[in-house]
């Protein structure tokens, strides 16, 4: 076989289909396995590039979580409010602890949730435009970017909608540029 012609168009293949030689060690009887496993391979592989997979694979969705709960425990050490001066009650060290780390917990759950959110509606928009465009550039997570923040400012108005979006577009725009390192087209 030469390998400067083996991307030729029409180019007719040696083996028959079902016929192909096995990798060393397996028999013609093996067979039927290696091309079951090698067709659930292509099935694997196809559902982890859909774009439902992509937005709630668990890893990006834990980090996510995980980013918006850190930044509420350290928001939480700014608060305003003086959580031992709230309660009108005696109470001992042991019990305004317990409800200062209740809070805690309540805020980083919800802000955890929110930021997961936010960030499984930009990885779908983003995973949507790559399919569509087929390609993985800046334009995908900038109009990404300028979509969910429409989205999620839509029910404060046009302008507001606007605005989000553009907001959200240049924050995409600089995650990418400075932080993501993309391929070289060849």
């Amino acid at each position: 076989m030469n390998p400067s012609t083996n991307n030729l168009p029409c180019r007719v293949p040696i083996w028959a289909p079902h016929k192909e030689p096995l990798p060393p060690g397996l028999s013609e009887e093996d067979r039927p396995f290696f091309e079951q496993n090698k067709r659930w391979e292509g099935y694997m592989g196809s559902a982890m590039e859909s774009c439902p997979v992509k937005t709630t694979l668990p890893p990006g969705v834990l980090v996510r979580f995980g980013i918006g709960a850190f930044f509420s425990l350290m928001s939480a050490s700014f608060a305003y409010e003086d959580p031992y001066l709230r309660s009108q009650t005696q109470m001992n060290t042991t019990q305004k602890a317990s409800q200062i780390f209740k809070e805690m917990g309540k805020g980083m759950w919800t802000s955890g949730k929110a930021f997961g959110k936010i960030g499984a509606l930009c990885a779908g928009v983003e995973c949507i435009i790559e399919s569509y465009r087929a390609k993985n550039d800046i334009y995908n997570s900038v109009g990404a970017g300028f979509i969910s923040g429409g989205i999620l400012a839509r029910n404060s108005g046009p302008k507001a909608a606007f605005g989000g979006g553009l907001a959200f577009a240049a924050f995409s725009a600089a995650i990418d540029l400075f932080f993501l390192r993309r391929e070289t087209p060849e």
